[in-house]
């Protein structure tokens, strides 16, 4: 009786399909990829998280403060670098949809005082595409407050046609988000804090670290080895100023994925910011995402995520009408502060993506390169 029992279970075992990665592999995998990369450039801490088939897998290693100790866990703060302009362009889609403005129209129609000028005749989806011919990555000296920026943007005059040159800027997505608020009748801050990260289910996410939370919050090191945070300043927080944990970036991811249940108006909008504007020489620029077709050849990659294409303008191709692609499409943004290193990558297609914290700054290259390894490996282990 027991020995028939036995072969049935065997049988059976035999019959059904190979089980799916677990955190074991996940954890086995992250290490192989990720150990060599924190000993090469000396970072103290890194997170790992996945969404795979819905599932969710994190991996932590490290240390979130060298000098206390403190390691890094599923709680650990870290800056989110340019990758918080994804959350930027989420809020302006959602509010487009609820008729609060429109990606299309131009920004003087948002600040009159520039209405007649080349910064006022772009529209806001240019802002959110780096479409605009010349603006500098961050503000010039001196321009500290809206007043100030809006005088200085009046005089302002593109460097090359806007539709045709990318030009990587924090001050025009920053604007963006800006507007964003004064549209939403709050500040940036509250917008995020009040509204769209509750809305995302994210409980560990901030702009502003509140005191309770400052234990978790990782010391970053910058690139002389020494402690580095994030300093406030203008526009700072609307272009690079998030705060959050793995925990709380997977489920961003799942988000991305369509894997959790999200307000349906606001799943729509976390889609359209996959809406495809223009061509660079080696990806398709959306909102902020940056999209590669599947499967992605590691040379397009590394040089899709150069230092070149954030500090020099890029040609562009337009695409008419815009659109979100169909097919195989991978999706990326890294984000870097004085002390941090952020990369997040979707695969919508294999129900697949991937987020990497580390509390110090290394090539874009490396960590693109890294995660597509990764997300091959996850595939592989299915």
């Amino acid at each position: 009786m027991v020995r028939a029992a036995l072969f049935a279970a065997a049988t059976l075992a035999m019959t059904l399909p190979a089980l799916a990665l677990d955190q074991q592999a996940f954890e086995r995998i992250a290490k192989r990829v990720f150990d060599p990369i924190m000993t090469e450039f000396g970072i103290p801490g890194i997170a790992v998280g996945a969404v795979m088939d819905g599932e969710t897998f994190v991996f932590t290693a490290g240390l979130a403060n060298a000098k206390t100790g403190a390691p890094v866990t599923g709680d650990t703060l870290f800056e989110l670098g340019s990758v918080s302009k994804l959350f930027t362009v989420t809020l302006a889609e959602r509010a487009e949809h609820d008729g609060v403005l429109a990606l299309d129209e131009p920004v003087a129609a948002y600040i009159g005082d520039l209405e007649g000028t080349a910064f006022g005749d772009l529209t806001l989806a240019a802002l959110a595409t780096h479409a605009t011919g010349g603006m500098p990555l961050h503000a010039p000296e001196g321009i500290t407050t809206r007043a100030k920026l809006t005088a200085w943007l009046a005089h302002w005059r593109p460097a090359a046609p806007p539709a045709h040159t990318r030009s990587y800027s924090n001050l025009s997505i920053g604007l963006l988000g800006a507007i964003v608020a004064d549209r939403l009748s709050t500040t940036y801050v509250e917008a995020m804090e009040g509204g769209l990260f509750p809305a995302l289910g994210l409980q560990s996410t901030f702009v502003r670290v509140p005191e309770a939370r400052m234990a978790d919050y990782a010391m970053g090191m910058n690139r002389d080895g020494r402690p580095a945070r994030m300093n406030p300043g203008f526009l700072v927080e609307e272009a690079y100023g998030v705060r959050s944990t793995v925990v709380d970036m997977t489920r961003f991811i799942a988000a991305e994925l369509g894997a959790i249940e999200v307000d349906p108006d606001l799943a729509a909008a976390i889609v359209r910011t996959r809406t495809v504007y223009a061509d660079t020489a080696y990806y398709a620029q959306a909102m902020i995402w940056e999209g590669y077709t599947w499967p992605v050849t590691l040379q397009g990659l590394k040089a899709g995520n150069a230092l070149d294409m954030a500090l020099k303008p890029q040609p562009l191709i337009p695409r008419t009408p815009p659109a979100v692609p169909n097919g195989d499409m991978f999706w990326n943004k890294t984000g870097s502060t004085a002390g941090f290193g952020t990369y997040v990558a979707i695969l919508p297609s294999q129900r697949i993506g991937l987020v990497v914290l580390a509390n110090r700054s290394y090539p874009n290259p490396v960590r693109a390169t890294a995660s597509v390894e990764m997300i091959r490996a996850m595939l592989a282990a299915e």
